[in-house]
């Protein structure tokens, strides 16, 4: 700052200044990040709690400062080891704090989308709505779940009139065929094709859903068609996924396949479609 006041050209003094901002941003960062370390070390068996009192911050510039100082101790294994073990657990802490922020979130807000729907004033506007959050991709399986549980809870009960009954489930049959809908196309003829026990009949199956023609998507039945290459795609995508354990970064119609006796299926399938249509 000092140096921005003896200096006379405008152009130089405003680059000065602007670097002293600078400077001065960093250095309270650095102080911020080190006070937050100091307090993590001094409660290694609490991370979740200062976590939870101090998310915001743990950000993504705290992380890169935490390596910075594991670094700093190259003299010192026993102390890099314990500063990095420290990083490690707080980043599993965070990522775990957030996950569940997230799924709260979606629970609040399906809980909300749900009173929508069983408050409307008749049947008619109750299906609207779920086909509504279903054209905006918004009928998610967090709300499904919860119609499911109503659904499931009413027609065990003897409390609940046949009525609420038969709208129950009549939301239900709803939201499944809407969220059934949802799922790629190439997604719902695997899942068909894993149903198939008959060692004749997949390929007779494959060579149907090779055949272009009218399609329809209803509830209960779908009739369907894709390419080779489209349907080989999405099979080597499930087949890489359990093979290099990537199922996280897949949708969850995928990661319903990731069992091992489907993946063997799958991996048959995989080489029908490959011998005949490749």
């Amino acid at each position: 700052m000092i140096l921005a006041d003896g200096e006379e050209n405008p152009d130089m003094k405003h680059k000065l200044l602007r670097l002293a901002r600078k400077l001065k941003e960093v250095d309270d960062n650095v102080q911020r990040h080190s006070e937050l370390l100091q307090v993590i070390r001094g409660a290694t068996s609490e991370i979740s709690g200062v976590v939870a009192r101090r998310r915001k911050d743990f950000t993504k510039e705290f992380f890169p400062h935490l390596h910075t100082v594991a670094e700093s101790y190259y003299d010192n294994p026993t102390e890099q080891n314990a500063v990095t073990k420290l990083g490690n657990t707080c980043l599993a802490v965070v990522e775990a704090y957030d996950a569940a922020s997230e799924s709260n979130e979606a629970l609040i807000t399906a809980e909300l989308k749900f009173q929508d729907i069983i408050n409307s004033l008749t049947l008619d506007a109750a299906c609207r709505k779920i086909d509504n959050l279903a054209d905006k991709n918004q009928l998610d399986s967090v709300l499904v779940l919860m119609i499911s549980k109503a659904w499931s809870a009413a027609k065990d009960s003897n409390m609940v009139k046949d009525e609420a009954k038969d709208i129950m489930y009549h939301l239900y049959k709803n939201a499944i065929g809407n969220l059934q809908r949802l799922m790629p196309k190439e997604i719902r003829i695997i899942k068909y094709l894993l149903t198939v026990e008959d060692p004749q009949q997949p390929l007779s199956a494959l060579n149907d859903a090779f055949t272009p023609g009218n399609e329809l998507e209803g509830k209960d039945v779908d009739l369907l068609y894709t390419t080779p290459e489209k349907l080989h795609t999405w099979i080597k995508t499930v087949l890489d996924a359990y093979n290099f354990s990537k199922e996280g970064t897949l949708m969850k119609e995928v990661r319903d396949l990731m069992n091992p006796r489907i993946i063997g299926k799958l991996k048959e399938l995989n080489k029908i479609v490959e011998r005949n249509f490749m």
